[in-house]
């Protein structure tokens, strides 16, 4: 008699390979508080996890990201070694000189060696400056080296980082969840954990004050920054992306909107007030802290791509804001229930209110000079979508939002830090940056039947559109506004 022999086909499992790696994460760490909570041994309990993630749309949205950020880290190489400089800058423009200095101590390298040798030590910096064999990312695949642990931090920190998030605007299930460019070498979450400056993706919320208090998307404004006085320091005027406080046209406020003209949100804030609005943002699902100062305008109070893409999808539900879930249902090892997971809604805005807002937002994709016409023609023609972009402007976040009638999506692209900075604001604005992983993304998506995502229309309130997008004239403006009146906005340059 003999034995066969034993064949094993073993692996160890790996968390940074297979689809959605950043969400693995996110929702491992979720269910181990969600466990500890309620005594539920998560690893031995035979538990089944239902999650909201589409595979098809997951991997579409991966693709796109891939896709994109491979181009755009090579162009972002190639613009800071025409200016023989690092990409990491104060808020004058300069070179950082001690930016790696500052930055090495936070590494394990440094915590390590410090407390061996001492801070101070000379031995210290030359165990930082010893090159060693190591394996670093490349867009191009693992690549073995000689880094030292200075090299190493300095490779990295040039590399630019992104996150993507789409969810269903109606049921709150989120459907692709994209953290960054790559989870084996770069762990942080640009989704959820990640805060930053929003830029002009947070215009909707200014805007969607005003056509709440009835301001219409057809009511012009001239072009002309506000001025703002401030405690203690010289007046503020908001200035275009053009560098001017405006060139004193007239448009109406949907162009305003479409083009991200900053002189004309600014005046709406300036009307409104700078706490209402922050108060509108909450009440469409932002979390954060927002600080109401005059540049808030301008999107200058960090959050998050998670609460941003959440709170646009109350513009395409009628006005509901749907808080975004990712898990729908748990069972034990028998297929018991433990828990049906149901998002919190509520009525944030009225559906006039919530419908204007998207004709508002589809003007990105219909105005001419529309910040959202840079989407791929095939996603666009017969096809009822909008859609903001966002820029901070010193060039550190690039956004873009985008909405349909049945899929909302938000990308986020810059630097692990916001010392990192694009090497000029045209090179890092949104719809350079951001927009074309939405793009790229809803262009996948709908060339795939099986999606069941499709082109189609916003639904409009049930009651009908209670005004006229005629915009060849001017209609239902609130009592306070007064046309005639607008030059009170000139500024005695």
């Amino acid at each position: 008699m003999r034995a066969l022999p034993i064949e094993l086909d073993f692996s160890v499992q790996n968390q940074n390979q297979g689809l959605a790696p950043y969400f693995r994460t996110v929702i491992g760490n979720y269910l181990r508080d969600y466990c500890n909570a309620r005594g539920i041994d998560l690893y031995n309990s035979g538990l089944k996890i239902h999650t909201t993630i589409d595979s098809r749309l997951q991997t579409y949205a991966e693709q796109a990201m891939d896709e994109h950020m491979r181009g755009l880290q090579k162009q972002f190489f190639e613009e800071w070694k025409k200016r023989g400089r690092n990409p990491w800058s104060d808020d004058n423009g300069a070179e950082m000189k001690d930016f790696l200095r500052k930055r090495i101590r936070q590494t394990d390298a440094y915590k390590v060696y410090a407390a061996r040798y001492g801070e101070d030590s000379d031995s210290l910096k030359i165990m930082l400056n010893i090159k060693k064999r190591m394996t670093v990312f490349t867009w191009d695949g693992e690549r073995d080296t000689l880094f030292s642990s200075m090299d190493s931090l300095a490779y990295y920190k040039k590399f630019l980082q992104a996150g993507f998030m789409a969810m269903d605007p109606l049921t709150g299930h989120v459907k692709a969840w994209v953290g960054g460019t790559n989870h084996k070498y770069f762990k942080f979450d640009h989704v959820r954990q990640s805060k930053r400056q929003p830029g002009s993706t947070f215009k909707p919320f200014v805007y969607g004050l005003a056509i709440e208090e009835g301001y219409s998307p057809c009511q012009t404004f001239r072009d002309i920054a506000p001025q703002f006085d401030l405690p203690n320091q010289p007046p503020w005027y908001p200035l275009n992306s053009d560098g001017t406080r405006g060139k004193g046209g007239t448009m109406t406020i949907r162009q305003a909107m479409a083009q991200s003209v900053n002189s004309i949100t600014a005046q709406i804030m300036q009307r409104l007030g700078a706490d209402n609005v922050a108060e509108f943002a909450h009440r469409m699902g932002i979390e954060s802290r927002i600080d109401p100062v005059p540049s808030l305008c301008l999107g200058t109070s960090e959050m998050s791509l998670y609460e941003m893409v959440g709170a646009y999808c109350t513009f395409v539900n009628n006005g509901i804001f749907t808080e975004p879930i990712f898990i729908t249902r748990m069972e034990d090892k028998n297929g018991n229930i433990i828990e049906n997971f149901v998002p919190k809604t509520k009525q944030a805005i009225n559906e006039q209110t919530a419908y204007k807002m998207i004709y508002m937002l589809r003007g990105g994709t219909e105005e001419q000079g529309g910040s959202a016409l840079g989407l791929p023609r095939e996603v666009r023609i017969e096809n009822e979508m909008g859609g903001k972009t966002g820029t901070t402007n010193d060039a550190s976040d690039g956004w873009f939002i985008g909405v349909t009638h049945n899929l909302v999506g938000g990308a986020w692209v810059g630097g692990d830090e916001r010392a990192v900075r694009f090497p000029s604001w045209p090179f890092g604005q949104g719809s350079r940056s951001a927009l074309p992983i939405f793009g790229k993304f809803l262009a996948k998506v709908y060339a795939d039947p099986k999606t069941g995502i499709a082109k189609g229309q916003f639904r409009r309130p049930a009651s009908g559109v209670d005004i006229s997008f005629d915009c060849g004239r001017v209609d239902n403006l609130p009592d306070s506004v007064n046309l005639q009146n607008e030059d009170t906005w000139e500024i005695d340059h």
